[in-house]
């Protein structure tokens, strides 16, 4: 019995770990190009009284076995890489990935950042920069005698001037794209750093021949978590950390029954 009291634990705890996910899911269901987490488990080691396949006799063997598990535990956070819906804003800085890739952020360290939110702005130098003022690599300088900016789906960055009808170009946008994009390490503010799990980041500028998504210049990328899909898996993984702890009281009880007879 005192392994019901261990396997249930572990099952609470697993539960906790899945409801925080949940709850950090929810809360970014508005945060631009967020990208939600799902919670993996794994059962533990398993106890062997009975070995499957063991011999049972001269000619015969045990066809199941019997084993009795030791529990749960969380394995991972899957990042899901689906596609969140595109909101009009009208903003020319706004950008929106349609498909793979992440656009290069430099942080002040050095390093380099990677984020699916496209809300651009423009500092005081005219450089292209995110909402933490961290400039959009490669560097996208825009003149303050700028009357208006465009961007073409594939990144090329141009603006009009004054009196003049062709517009200049001024730069293009890259993006990076990664073998296993879920084993991109979450930083917070909307960044992602590499790991070895996630390989190394492959540049090309958007619809290129790394299999890079396109801009749409004007939109932003919403956060792709279902509302209601969570709300569904809060109740399931409550109900679960509930038949957990009902098995620590039924364990319970059955010890107290025991401690009865010996008295």
């Amino acid at each position: 019995m005192i392994q019901a009291l261990f396997s249930a634990a572990t099952g609470m705890t697993a539960q906790q770990i899945n409801v925080d996910n949940i709850a950090n899911n929810l809360a970014n269901s508005n945060t631009s190009g967020f990208k939600m987490r799902r919670a993996e488990f794994q059962d533990l080691l398993y106890q062997s009284m009975i070995q499957p396949g063991s011999s049972a006799g001269q000619q015969t063997t045990i066809p199941a076995g019997l084993q009795i598990g030791l529990g749960t535990r969380a394995a991972s956070t899957e990042l899901i890489q689906t596609q969140g819906s595109l909101t009009l804003t009208n903003n020319p800085l706004d950008l929106a990935i349609q498909g793979k890739g992440f656009f290069q952020i430099l942080q002040p360290s050095g390093q380099i950042a990677y984020t699916r939110d496209g809300s651009f702005q423009l500092d005081k130098s005219g450089n292209v920069v995110d909402a933490s003022g961290n400039a959009l690599i490669p560097q996208i300088t825009i003149p303050v005698t700028a009357l208006s900016v465009s961007i073409a789906q594939d990144g090329t960055v141009s603006y009009s001037l004054a009196g003049q009808t062709a517009s200049q170009k001024v730069g293009q946008i890259q993006l990076a794209t990664f073998q296993n994009p879920g084993g991109l390490n979450s930083v917070g503010s909307n960044l992602y750093l590499p790991t070895d799990a996630s390989g190394d980041a492959q540049v090309s500028v958007p619809g290129g021949t790394e299999g890079t998504g396109t801009l749409a210049a004007g939109y932003l990328e919403q956060s792709n978590v279902d509302v209601v899909a969570e709300f569904v898996d809060l109740i399931e993984s409550q109900r679960a950390y509930e038949a957990n702890s009902r098995v620590v009281k039924a364990a319970d009880e059955m010890y107290q029954q025991v401690n009865q007879i010996v008295q």
